[in-house]
């Protein structure tokens, strides 16, 4: 049997274009997609599915097993703003699902793991403009606090184990195709959607709150683009810092202002625009390029543009 990838939390909204990728770049047999929501019936049928429970280290095992999976990305969480309101939920489901994987590769059941970190492990004292790839990380969230954790025991079992590990620190990410599904930069999605539905919206962040955000295309790219790099290309084994564009909401406004002038927007900041204070509003991702010659390809007004094509599309046949 040739060897195939697992994907855990699929139905994601960075799982499911993810899913999508991997199948058409290694076939769809060769990438089992898993998830305990089976909602995603579009992904759910599109190829070998299981429902996983992440914090079920067995099935994980079973299921590496069954298919002779070679390679898991991890891409089940609870994100920022969901983590807040369920922390020990977070802190579970974020850790333990971690170790699991971990684990499987420590122990020769899988050879790679990629394993998503974010912008949430910087805090208010981490340096705003053009973050370092190394500096201070006081997360103030308990999702932050997650993934700084995670950093360290994602470093620690490579030194210690050897275990082929790699990871990006994904700034927002922005998609038409998936849900958002309880993050910080969420507002970034939900504006395109409402413009649409709409022709308003009402942010949760205030309009010149800077954030680094990044298209989905994008994203899905460069994670791709790090696991077929060499193992001798990767000097970062925490989780690499990636950069793609940093804006306002007052900025996507104006950008979907451009293509529908009749759009409104009104500011009311919730607990959310606290988490988005603490982190950086851009990045230096300088690693990232220089390794494996990571580069983004979408600015705001092309992705923009994008956005609004692809959803006018979706809602009109709805």
């Amino acid at each position: 049997m040739s060897s195939k990838i697992l994907i855990i939390g699929a139905c994601g909204q960075i799982g499911t274009e993810l899913t999508t990728k991997l199948r058409e770049t290694y076939g769809t047999n060769n990438v089992i997609a898993s998830d305990i929501n089976t909602r995603n019936l579009d992904l759910v049928n599109s190829g070998p599915f299981e429902i996983i429970d992440a914090k079920n280290f067995n099935a994980i095992k079973d299921c590496c097993k069954n298919y002779n999976i070679d390679t898991i990305y991890l891409m089940a969480a609870l994100l920022s703003a969901t983590g807040e309101k369920y922390p020990m939920e977070a802190w579970d489901l974020n850790m333990n699902s971690l170790f699991h994987v971990l684990n499987l590769a420590k122990g020769g059941t899988i050879k790679r793991v990629y394993w998503p970190s974010s912008i949430a492990v910087f805090g208010p004292t981490t340096p705003r403009e053009n973050t370092p790839q190394h500096t201070i990380c006081e997360p103030t969230t308990v999702y932050g606090i997650t993934k700084q954790v995670g950093e360290r025991w994602c470093e620690y079992y490579h030194n210690k184990y050897s275990v082929d590990v790699r990871s990006l620190r994904y700034p927002g990410i922005i998609s038409y195709k998936a849900m958002p599904g309880g993050g910080t930069t969420d507002y970034a999605v939900e504006i395109y959607h409402d413009a649409i539905i709409k022709g308003k919206y009402e942010c949760f962040l205030s309009e010149n709150t800077s954030l680094p955000m990044m298209f989905m295309d994008d994203a899905i790219k460069a994670t791709i683009d790090l696991m077929e790099a060499p193992s001798e290309n990767i000097s970062i084994r925490s989780s690499y810092n990636l950069s793609g564009l940093s804006f306002t909401p007052n900025d996507i406004f104006e950008s979907i202002k451009a293509h529908m002038p009749s759009f409104k927007i009104n500011y009311k900041p919730d607990f959310r625009q606290a988490i988005a204070d603490s982190w950086p509003s851009s990045i230096n991702d300088n690693n990232a390029r220089e390794d494996w010659n990571w580069k983004h390809s979408y600015d705001l007004d092309a992705m923009t543009e994008v956005m609004l094509k692809e959803l006018h599309n979706k809602y009109k046949n709805i």
